[in-house]
């Protein structure tokens, strides 16, 4: 099946009591063990809506099996430490997620795990890989920066060392990029934004191989970072429109990228369908679309950046992405809060940088509403 029909049928459990189309929801936190072999618990991640959720996600990643979790960073936090052990060392981005770097920063050394922060291109990568390596964990296009990372170089370089390689898949979605088709071990996923699409939930997916999920999810079952019944049923609602969401979110954020790339009121634009993006050409070898992120500066330095979210009508400065809605943020106070000022600069996140996630709209409505909010 195509990811299209994938969307709306995989994994789906139709109620055989009235013949529903959808799965039902079985809200129960106590079932009954006597006599059964695996008796349901939401904690050990093995309900009917948390299984059907984890089948669609699979389907969609081409995975076999794997865990969905209360939150993105329950995924990543779940997910790392399933797989690194004191004395380990592990090689990571440094242009990822806020809350991932913080993460690392804050549990790794604790935990007396070593790490290494590495440039975004593959030979980064693979040069900071040291004998004790046991994981390298990339995310392309990156957060908030959209820089690109050769998935097939990277999971190359770690399998000639005998390294597992872990992949944040969000802001491409399954729907653009397909990691384990080109060689990565885990993907993982924020449910919150495309997944979910709607500001209206939380939620975290990792899906991979039978036995590194069965690892991950005796993991979880101790860190207790699961997803309760209704949400795994509202997920899995927004993953049957997730296709066509994310294909019309991506051409509308192409089609703004172009016009905030031609108008002098703004600076340098990040966006990797753009073709003077540096990683324009990997981006085009192993996506299917560039997806509908996008960051930018303002042309004048001087212009506050507050002043030109306050005066946009449409778009919506609020935390978070992915959603139907048009939203913006400055990364600096948002997304990349909780990490040093020192590694901000260091990954070239400004004060005026501003990160897009571009909806559904009518994109000649948004083009005007970041025209408007320019020059009025």
């Amino acid at each position: 099946m195509h990811a299209d029909t994938k969307c709306v049928h995989s994994g789906a459990d139709h109620d055989a009591y009235t013949g529903g189309l959808n799965t039902p929801i079985f809200p129960s936190s106590a079932h009954e063990y006597l006599d059964r072999e695996d008796t349901a618990y939401p904690r050990y991640f093995n309900t009917l809506n948390q299984k059907v959720l984890v089948r669609k996600i699979c389907d969609l990643e081409g995975a076999e099996d794997g865990v969905v979790f209360s939150s993105g960073m329950a995924a990543i936090s779940s997910v790392l430490l399933s797989f690194l052990e004191p004395g380990d060392h592990a090689v990571l981005q440094d242009e990822i997620y806020g809350g991932s770097h913080a993460f690392v920063d804050a549990f790794f050394r604790r935990f007396g795990i070593d790490y290494t922060y590495a440039g975004t291109g593959a030979g980064d990568i693979a040069a900071a890989i040291r004998p004790e390596t046991r994981l390298i964990f990339i995310e392309t296009p990156t957060n908030p920066l959209l820089g690109i990372v050769d998935i097939r170089a990277v999971a190359e370089a770690a399998k000639r060392s005998g390294c597992l390689t872990v992949i944040d898949n969000t802001f491409a979605t399954p729907i653009l990029q397909s990691p384990i088709s080109l060689g990565i071990d885990v993907v993982i996923h924020s449910g919150t934004k495309y997944l979910g699409g709607h500001s209206d939930l939380s939620a975290g997916a990792a899906v991979t191989r039978a036995d590194l999920a069965a690892k991950i999810r005796h993991t979880a079952v101790n860190f207790g970072g699961n997803l309760n019944a209704l949400s795994c049923y509202l997920l899995e609602r927004s993953l049957k429109t997730l296709a066509i969401r994310v294909k019309r979110q991506s051409e509308n954020a192409l089609e703004m990228a172009r016009y905030l790339d031609g108008d002098p009121a703004f600076g340098k634009v990040r966006y990797p369908g753009l073709p003077d993006h540096p990683g324009h050409d990997t981006a085009r070898g192993q996506m299917s679309g560039f997806g509908a992120m996008l960051s930018f500066e303002l042309g004048d330095p001087d212009f506050p950046v507050d002043d030109f979210m306050k005066r946009l009508r449409l778009i919506r400065p609020a935390v978070s992405l992915g959603g139907v809605e048009s939203t913006i943020c400055d990364p600096a106070r948002t997304s990349h809060s909780k990490v040093t000022p020192e590694a901000r600069a260091r990954q070239g996140i400004s004060n005026s940088l501003l990160r897009l996630s571009v909806g559904i709209e009518n994109i000649d409505d948004l083009v005007e509403d970041v025209r408007q909010a320019i020059y009025r």
